[in-house]
């Protein structure tokens, strides 16, 4: 073991070392004292290596051996709130044989650590790292959720809000009580002329309910950076104590048997004048470090980036294969654009969009994968397809303003709600359920249910096969529809994305099997396409991709794996049928003619196929599938 050990830390300190230095010593008085920083660091790092349970340590060497067990193409993540899902934290347990029954190998839990009293932005405004939300449960009832979830081959994800802390943190009452050395731990101005020059070049992440990117806090006799809401504080990662604590608190999480962390915010980590304080360089080392520290001390851990950021932006969040400086960051993150584009299609019956998206996307990094879904508990924004959607004619601000309208309904089958828009013409983003986005809430005849069903399942059959880990958000693989009843909940009220944070709907559960409902009809439709998709190596993350070019502009399609062992995906975004002919869909490919077939049906598809409303195929050749009996 101390040999693994050895051979970790001489693989990864250079890294680690390399980045903290350019983030930190200047802020030292010389090279002396911050090299004493560093040996505290790593001292807290050793203390956590020696303090990890037996059972970790050898999921850490099994993953250390097979570095790529994430990007394989039997991964599917689930994600849900534990009070929506089960209750808290022990009901999730209870939980766990419906994982298994759509094959999850990856939960995330969204945020259950202690919050901020009262208004806490659903949990993302944490009081303390170490303890849980009360109602939850207790530190204990998460070591046995990640006990239990273990053994049912599936890894906790907790999100670790990287970005801010609550109000009432103890850093924060700290603060608020005149210590100095935490004052530095935030960052705050005696008066508007610093924060108003900021305010010049920043962007507003909820416009409506929380403008502006500073609040003042009598306390403090003083403005303090708080991006998101007003008792949500900006972390001052200029400061070395700060990354130094947050780092320690990650490591403690490890140790109590979480396996992965949603690294909230991660484009906001650094401020820089002058600029959107997003993206920056520094943000990227802080990740880096972070994936040094991981790798050294609990390298059976994922980390995971949400930087909800434009497509050319994404990949830096993954590292980069660069020859002369390759740089390993997170393993996984969200591909936001992605999902916004194909909601896009949707609305437009046209592809265009997301096929700028595909081809804007770039070969992963080695050991990563992206996070590929179609709803989650945020709202969709749609502002991240704005390059691409800069490289048509029709002026942006009015198409994703159109997309937005029909969204919430305006002459369309969609029923969901305008997110942080002032009026009809803004752009910001959308809220709702998945089903209710499709139509279902909507549909009154058989056909239009039929018609809602078939968009529902496209978007989550595009996920499945785009390359990366799908994420079913809770309620989608049921057809569960928007929650009305928040508007009627003081804490809720404000924020209309409890729309789509439903309480779990057990009735819908009981008739999941039931293919006459249609609920049984999605549920069914999910489960075969990841059983399907268990048996295809060509839908690994690692396997490569590949647009095609085609005639219909409702018509999606791209190849996964290689010319030897081709899958083809082929997905109708219209309500209309199209018809495709692969040979001349592939030509200038070199790609062996043999008869294909469909893999969702199994049956034989011949020289042209046709894709029905909303339809999707995967095609393999018949006689070398490449799937696993």
């Amino acid at each position: 073991m101390r040999e693994r050990i050895s051979n970790r830390f001489q693989q990864h300190f250079p890294v680690l070392h390399q980045d903290l230095h350019h983030l930190y010593a200047n802020r030292f008085a010389d090279e002396h004292a911050f090299a004493l920083w560093l040996m505290d660091l790593l001292s807290i790092t050793g203390s956590s290596i020696a303090q990890r349970p037996a059972s970790l340590l050898e999921l850490d060497q099994q993953r250390s051996e097979d570095t790529q067990w994430f990007t394989k193409e039997n991964m599917l993540g689930y994600c849900c709130y534990v009070d929506r899902f089960a209750g808290d934290l022990k009901g999730v347990q209870q939980r766990i044989p419906h994982l298994q029954e759509l094959g999850v190998t990856y939960l995330h839990l969204l945020p259950f650590l202690k919050a901020r009293a009262g208004e806490n932005d659903g949990g993302f405004a944490v009081a303390d790292f170490d303890a849980v939300e009360p109602r939850l449960g207790t530190m204990q009832d998460l070591e046995q959720t990640c006990n239990a979830l273990r053994q049912a081959g599936i890894s906790l994800c907790s999100d670790f809000i990287l970005n801010h802390v609550a109000d009432d943190h103890p850093w924060a009452v700290a603060a608020k009580n005149g210590d100095a050395r935490y004052r530095d731990y935030f960052y705050h101005y005696p008066n508007r002329n610093k924060p108003d020059a900021f305010e010049k070049n920043l962007g507003q992440v909820f416009p409506q309910v929380a403008p502006g990117n500073f609040s003042y806090v009598s306390d403090m006799q003083a403005w303090v950076w708080t991006t998101f809401y007003p008792y949500q504080w900006d972390l001052n990662y200029r400061n070395p104590a700060v990354f130094a604590d947050m780092a320690a608190a990650l490591l403690r999480l490890a140790n109590r048997g979480v396996e992965a962390f949603r690294l909230d915010s991660t484009a906001f980590l650094w401020k820089r004048a002058g600029t959107k304080c997003m993206n920056q360089p520094e943000a990227h080392q802080i990740l880096q470090a972070l994936r040094s520290l991981v790798d050294i001390a609990a390298p059976g851990v994922l980390l995971k980036a949400e930087a909800i950021v434009e497509t050319a932006e994404l990949p830096a969040y993954l590292g980069s294969n660069n020859e002369a400086q390759a740089t390993r960051e997170c393993h996984l993150a969200y591909h936001s654009s992605l999902m916004a584009a194909s909601w896009v299609a949707l609305a437009e019956q046209d592809t265009s969009l997301i096929r700028h998206v595909v081809a804007a996307t770039p070969a992963l990094p080695a050991q990563s994968s992206w996070l590929t879904y179609v709803r989650c508990h945020d709202d969709i924004g749609w502002n991240v397809l704005r390059p691409e959607a800069s490289l048509e004619a029709e002026d942006v601000q009015q198409r994703l303003a159109r997309v937005s309208r029909f969204y919430s309904g305006d002459n369309s089958y969609a029923r969901g709600q305008s997110f942080q828009a002032s009026d009809a013409n803004a752009v910001h983003g959308t809220v709702g359920m998945a089903s209710a986005l499709a139509g279902f809430s909507s549909a009154q005849s058989i056909e239009e249910k039929y018609l809602a069903r078939q968009r529902l399942v496209l978007l989550y059959g595009l996920s499945f096969c785009f390359g990366g880990m799908p994420l079913i958000y809770m309620g989608d693989e049921l057809a569960q529809a928007n929650d009305e009843a928040y508007q009627h909940i003081a804490a809720q009220a404000a924020d209309s994305r409890w729309l789509h944070r439903p309480v779990w709907d057990e009735n819908l559960y009981q008739q999941r099997h039931d293919s006459l409902s249609h609920t049984g009809a999605v549920f069914n439709a999910i489960c075969h396409m990841l059983q399907v998709r268990k048996q295809l190596p060509q839908l690994a993350a690692t396997a490569p991709r590949q647009l095609l070019t085609q005639a219909s502009p409702a018509v999606l399609a791209f190849m996964r794996g290689s010319a030897v062992q081709p899958l083809l995906y082929l997905a109708n975004f219209s309500e209309n049928s199209v018809t495709i002919d692969i040979s001349e869909l592939l030509a200038g490919y070199d790609i062996p003619a043999q008869a294909w077939v469909n893999q969702l049906d199994r049956l034989d598809a011949g020289a042209t196929v046709t894709l029905t409303a909303y339809a999707q195929l995967w095609l393999t050749q018949k006689n070398n599938s490449g799937a696993q009996a």
